[in-house]
């Protein structure tokens, strides 16, 4: 199923078709909740450690974007972890980690988004949906919060890597700390 997008001539690729999850697969994180269906979203629901699902389909290296819209239903910590990769790398934008507020690359040369230049503190609240929008060219890594852009990083000259606890999202999934969070309108663009 294909969606317009408001640039003439490019369309995106739905990831979630709203009723099934057709093409994912539930991580086998250690103690991860249980994930499903409810009112056209995806929930992931709250386990000891992480929770998630992963993309069984071809997915792009290079020269994408993806826009979905997250919320945090339970739990204080971060409710939208994406891994993605970039060329041969892989990364995690993380939406809410580290108690609840931390916005960030995991990881830049080694060090996770509370201890790198992506890092900032945002306050964020729950049960409120979020317009989350990651954009991966061949030398930059840009994402967006509602209309603001929280991220803005060249990966030239920089090695990126994923923490250990998202590893089994490779190469492209979605994941929660200890949160139960909710996702939908999840979209893919290739450029």
């Amino acid at each position: 199923m294909l969606i317009a997008f408001t640039k003439v001539g490019t369309v995106a690729q739905l990831l979630f078709d709203g009723s099934t999850l057709e093409g994912w697969e539930i991580t086998e994180f250690s103690g991860h909740g249980n994930v499903y269906i409810d009112d056209s979203c995806i929930v992931i629901e709250k386990g000891k450690t992480c929770s998630g699902i992963r993309y069984l389909r071809n997915f792009p290296t290079i020269d994408y974007e993806v826009v979905l819209e997250a919320k945090r239903t339970d739990g204080s910590d971060f409710f939208c972890g994406l891994t993605f990769p970039v060329g041969e790398e892989f990364c995690t934008l993380i939406i809410g980690g580290w108690g609840g507020n931390v916005i960030g690359l995991s990881c830049i040369d080694g060090f996770d988004a509370a201890n790198n230049a992506t890092g900032r503190m945002q306050m964020l609240s729950s049960n409120r949906w979020y317009r989350i929008r990651l954009k991966v060219g061949r030398d930059s890594i840009e994402a967006w919060l509602d209309k603001d852009k929280i991220i803005d990083f060249e990966t030239d000259e920089h090695r990126l890597s994923l923490r250990w606890e998202v590893e089994p999202s490779k190469p492209f999934g979605l994941a929660t700390w200890k949160t139960t969070g909710m996702i939908r309108n999840f979209n893919l663009k290739k450029y």
